[in-house]
Order: C-alpha cells, then sequence, then structure tokens
C-alpha cells in the first residue's frame, strides 16, 4: 500500500517518521535489496605458541614439546627454527587428552560444568567499559576451556562491533534476543540468534536496535495492558534455559533499557558492576547501584526471591601511579570490602591499540602492540578473570586454582 494511504491527518511527526522507514524498507525487502544483519568482518584467530599453550594449560613447555615428540595429542603447526604453535580447537583437544590421561587433573585441564553443577550467568551492569569487561571476560573463559555465551543487550550493537559484527539500520529479523523475547506467537529460538565467533567454544548473540522496539513494546504493555514488570524480564530467563545444556557459563552484557536489564538480572546467578575509581564516576554507579535494587525489588515483589551467588565490583581504567585514583580505590575497598576484585584492570594504551584494530590482546601477539605494554595489560586482564573463574570454581564446590596459576605466571613475567 503507498505510503500516502498508510498515513492519516492524525497521525504523530514520530508516527509518520516511522512510517517513511517502514515502507522503504519493506520495499527494499521486498525486492531483496536490504543487507543482511549482521554485517560480519570475520577474522580468523591466530595461533598460540608452545610457550603461550603452556602458560593457558598450566604445564611445562618442555613436556608439551615431548608430548609432540611422541606424536600425542594434535599435531601442532611447525615454523621457522621448528617452532610450534596450536590454534585454540588444537588447545582444547590437549586439554582432552591431558584430562584423560592425567585423570586426577581433569578439572584443571577441563574445567567444564560436570552434572550437578549450574549453569553461571554473569550479568555485566552498564559502567565504565563494561563493554570490553564483557567482552575480555568472554574471551578470557574460552580461553581456560568453558563453554561460553555471550549476549549483547545493547541496541547499539557495542558489544557485537568488538567481535565483528555491525549494525544496520533497517529492520532485521530473528537476529538478536529481541527476536526470542518479542511478544505473541512469532518468537523463535535461541539457536536461531545465536553466532560463532572466532573462539573455539564461544558463541554470542548480537545487540540490534530491534532491542529498543522490544523496550517500546514492553513499555507499552505495561502502562496499557497491566503487565507486571517482572513478567517481561521471565522471557530472559526461559530462553536462557533453551540452551542450559550447551554452556558453562553465560556473559550478559547489559544495555540502557530497563525491561531487557530486569531480564539480566533476573536471569542471573551472578552480578559485576565496574567503576573507574574517579569520584563522579564512583558516583554514577551509585546511580546504578540504585537502579539495580530498583529491578531487583521488583522482582522480590512478585514473589520471586533473589539470591546471587556473587555481586562483585571491579575497578577499570586505573592508573595506580594516580593519587585521586589511589584515594578513590581505597574508599572502594573500605565500602565494599572482599566484595570489590582484588584485581583491577589498568589503563593501557595497549588495550586501545587492540580495539582500534578491531581485535582483543588475546587475539594479537605481544610484537603488534609493544611487549611490555602488552604482558602488563594482559596480566592485570588475566588476573580479573581468575578472581572471577574461581568465583565460579566455589559456586560448582571445587578448589581454588586460577588466581593461583595467574600470580606465578605474573612472577614469571616479571623475572
Amino acid at each position: 500500500m503507498p505510503l500516502s494511504e498508510n498515513t492519516t491527518q492524525t497521525d504523530t511527526t514520530s508516527e509518520r517518521i516511522g512510517c517513511y522507514r517502514d515502507e522503504i524498507c519493506d520495499r527494499l525487502v521486498e525486492r531483496g535489496a536490504a543487507p543482511k544483519y549482521p554485517i560480519a568482518f570475520p577474522s580468523t584467530l591466530r595461533s598460540f605458541s608452545l610457550g603461550e599453550v603452556a602458560e593457558i594449560l598450566g604445564v611445562s613447555g618442555s613436556y608439551l614439546r615431548q608430548l609432540s615428540i611422541d606424536g600425542l595429542g594434535p599435531t601442532p603447526e611447525t615454523g621457522t627454527a621448528g617452532r610450534r604453535s596450536y590454534t585454540l580447537r588444537q588447545i582444547n583437544e590437549l586439554r582432552a587428552h591431558l584430562a584423560s590421561t592425567r585423570p586426577k587433573e581433569a578439572l584443571k585441564f577441563c574445567p567444564r560444568r560436570r552434572d550437578g553443577e549450574k549453569l553461571q550467568i554473569i550479568s555485566v551492569a552498564v559502567g565504565s567499559a563494561s563493554t570490553t569487561t564483557s567482552f575480555y571476560l568472554a574471551q578470557g573463559l574460552a580461553l581456560q576451556g568453558f563453554r561460553v555465551l555471550a549476549i549483547d543487550l545493547d541496541a547499539r550493537g557495542s558489544l557485537s562491533k568488538m567481535f565483528g559484527y555491525l549494525p544496520t539500520g533497517l529492520p532485521v529479523h530473528n537476529a538478536s534476543m529481541s527476536a526470542v523475547l518479542r511478544y505473541g506467537d512469532d518468537r523463535v529460538s535461541m539457536d536461531s540468534v545465536t553466532l560463532p565467533t572466532n573462539f573455539d567454544g564461544l558463541y554470542f548473540v548480537p545487540g540490534t536496535f530491534e532491542l529498543g522496539e522490544f523496550e517500546q513494546e514492553s513499555t507499552r504493555r505495561f502502562h496499557s495492558e497491566g503487565l507486571r514488570f517482572p513478567d517481561a524480564s521471565m522471557r530472559m530467563v526461559s530462553a536462557i534455559e533453551e540452551v542450559e545444556d550447551r554452556y558453562d557459563v553465560v556473559v550478559i552484557h547489559c544495555g540502557h533499557g530497563s525491561f531487557l536489564t530486569a531480564g539480566a538480572y533476573e536471569a542471573a546467578t551472578g552480578v559485576l558492576m565496574t567503576v573507574r575509581p574517579e569520584w563522579p564516576e564512583i558516583s554514577s554507579m551509585t546511580l546504578s547501584l540504585g537502579h539495580f535494587q530498583h529491578f531487583v525489588s521488583l522482582i522480590e515483589q512478585a514473589g520471586r526471591p533473589v539470591a546471587y551467588d556473587f555481586i562483585k565490583f571491579l575497578v577499570t581504567r586505573h592508573n595506580p601511579r594516580d593519587l585521586l585514583q589511589q584515594e578513590a580505590v581505597a574508599l572502594l575497598r573500605d565500602s565494599l570490602g572482599n566484595n570489590l576484585l582484588t584485581a583491577t584492570v589498568w589503563e593501557s594504551g595497549a588495550i586501545l591499540q587492540a580495539w582500534t584494530k578491531n581485535r582483543s590482546l588475546y587475539e594479537l601477539s605481544a610484537g603488534e602492540v609493544g611487549r611490555s605494554a602488552y604482558e602488563q595489560a594482559k596480566e592485570t586482564l588475566n588476573s580479573t578473570n581468575a578472581e572471577i573463574m574461581d568465583l565460579i570454581s566455589e559456586v560448582w564446590g571445587r578448589p581454588p586454582m586460577y588466581v593461583s596459576r595467574a600470580s606465578r605466571t605474573a612472577g614469571k613475567a616479571s623475572s
């Protein structure tokens, strides 16, 4: 139907603008001229040197070299001077081999959850460097052998961009959590919106602007149909339950939408809040805490008690030499105690350089950003991830192992 027949004199300006967009987009779809989402800039993950693999697995390089000589485990790539390297898929094959031949250390090599261990769902609240934190946490967990699903709830697709996918301005269907959560009978499965990444064992659900449309529809129903706020968030819980058996950890990157954020908090087993150690940023975090409290109180008022395995705070973009930041970190530690992670993520030119290359530090080699800056930045990221992995281990009733391993690795790097 032509646009003039779709609009009336009673339409508001915003409604007319929406009609313009919808009409043109529908015609493009009919002609097959609409670009499909996501627009991908795929990349392959580099291979890891024998030394890096030894560090990741927590074994010696000489042990791995002997395995290769004996023809055990996957066959590594051999470069100049006989230097061996492994893909991440081969590293995971090594994990399986070592777990079978050294059963007493099976959990060390294959940390995937066992029967009776519940899926860990970590919602990363909006805050300073929360997108970067979600990204490096998901990749870091995958490097350690966990099966990970990352979910982007940002309508701008900020996390999706870091994974190499760009949003499009055209309406898209069945490409984000909005397709899984939407109202009516045309919801789709989680499988249909889940995409692979260049990290073996890591998958993600993109964020698109249609998440904003879900928010608008939820708001309309909330005001006009008496929809209780937490009822919408239960959709998130049900959606993740669909794929519960396939993952060990789900990392949810929260956006700015109220209903989607409530869903992330409803589904979560743990919540991570980020803060930059500067007074305005700390004040901003208190506002986020107020929103967090509000969402949780609504869930509790609906008769669903909320009991997280952990609520932790992470200092990001930290300059440990800045005296004012030192004071801010001290205030946070005094206020939050053990709920503030011991490790902090330092402000790093290496992390910024990686971002400008549309890569993470885990995807780059030291020579691409400068060895000293690379090692220092990676150490702070690994230390943060190690604390979170030990929290997961504690929930699963396992002994801690990652912080101690990260400490030994840091000692080798500084020696």
